[in-house]
């Protein structure tokens, strides 16, 4: 991409796969029919429009760009770049974080011309002026199943049980272990019904997935409670079409993409107060909210969709719609769009009002 056709630059400065890079690696796709904008970064995906490292540094200096940060790291290398280098960047900062920030990011965050945070709760936690832009998910990859049994049994899942689903990485801030416990006595009740765990595990949470899988293996439940591991992109959708009900168990959350992408699927879901699980699921018609800390509410509300078929069909339609109109991909890359064009907008007056000769 030629950098005169760039305007917004999102950079995605780390290696290892986050939410934070699962959102830039989504919204680019629809945000270049917008703007003229590119990632760059290491690992990136062909398909994305890009600009190295390298070329940024020979950018044309008095050419108004976004540069839009999303991490520590990006907020300072977009300072770097801004005073340093004297690129004429507005700096845009989005925050996903639900907790004080430290004395180091509340002084980036100081220096950014723009913020933005994920939902409202977040925002709570800012000391600047923001706006609320929450997440959305590409509807047409997550949508309903014309025919769940046909979905179930191309993934192997058996085809006449209520499937309960709970995706994401299996760690103790996910809460894969109240979902486990919840799930060894429900399945023991409920013959027709499978609970399906799939996400990947890093290395420092193998010993908690190695006990929980243990644990289902000793009692006799592995084949009712199925840890099915890190699936490849594009079965992701499939398996969230399977499912009957989808859990969100989480003790703590950014934000939390997972409701969704399962309301998206035409999913009912039962989730905790965590995250932004309040602000995107309308309880009692999209789903169902629990307090964090209440395992017998999370395993009572999962009881209650489980004994009535009807209900999950109906909210699971409602749900779609929800989604289809507040919380699509295409709304939020809207939204973020405004705030770059707003933040160009004001480059461009401030150059009329300071002629300065141009320096490359």
């Amino acid at each position: 991409m030629r950098s005169d056709e760039i305007s917004v630059i999102a950079p995605n400065l780390k290696t290892r796969w986050s939410g934070v890079t699962s959102t830039v690696f989504r919204l680019l796709p629809v945000q270049k029919h917008q703007i003229g904008i590119a990632c760059t970064g290491p690992k990136l995906p062909r398909e994305l429009p890009r600009v190295t490292l390298l070329q940024l540094l020979f950018m044309r200096a008095r050419t108004p760009r976004v540069w839009h940060a999303r991490r520590n790291t990006e907020m300072l290398a977009g300072l770097a770049l801004k005073t340093i280098l004297r690129k004429n960047l507005k700096l845009l900062f989005t925050s996903a974080a639900q907790r004080r920030h430290s004395r180091y990011t509340r002084w980036l965050i100081r220096r950014m011309d723009r913020v933005v945070a994920t939902s409202a709760r977040a925002g709570g936690f800012l000391e600047v002026p923001h706006d609320v832009i929450m997440h959305g998910v590409d509807c047409d990859r997550f949508r309903p199943a014309a025919h769940k049994r046909d979905v179930k049994d191309a993934l192997g899942l058996p085809a006449d049980h209520c499937l309960i689903g709970c995706f994401g990485r299996v760690r103790p801030q996910k809460g894969t272990d109240r979902f486990v416990e919840i799930m060894m006595a429900l399945v023991k009740r409920q013959p027709d019904v499978t609970a399906v765990i799939t996400g990947g595990t890093t290395p420092d949470n193998r010993g908690f997935h190695d006990d929980l899988s243990g644990r289902v293996t000793r009692s006799g439940l592995g084949g009712r409670i199925l840890f099915l591991g890190e699936q490849p992109d594009g079965k992701v959708p499939e398996f969230f079409r399977a499912m009957d009900i989808f859990v969100a168990p989480q003790r703590w959350e950014g934000f939390g993409l997972t409701p969704l992408e399962a309301m998206a699927s035409g999913v009912p879901v039962v989730a905790t107060r965590a995250g932004a699980f309040e602000e995107m699921i309308r309880d009692g018609e999209t789903g169902l909210i629990v307090d964090t800390d209440d395992d017998a509410a999370l395993e009572a509300a999962i009881d209650a969709l489980v004994a009535d078929p009807v209900r999950r069909a109906d909210m699971g339609r409602a749900a779609r719609a929800h989604v289809l109109d507040a919380f699509a991909l295409e709304t939020e890359a809207a939204a973020l769009t405004r705030v770059y064009r707003e933040l160009l907008d004001d480059a461009t007056d401030s150059a009329s009002e300071d002629p300065a000769p141009d320096g490359s």
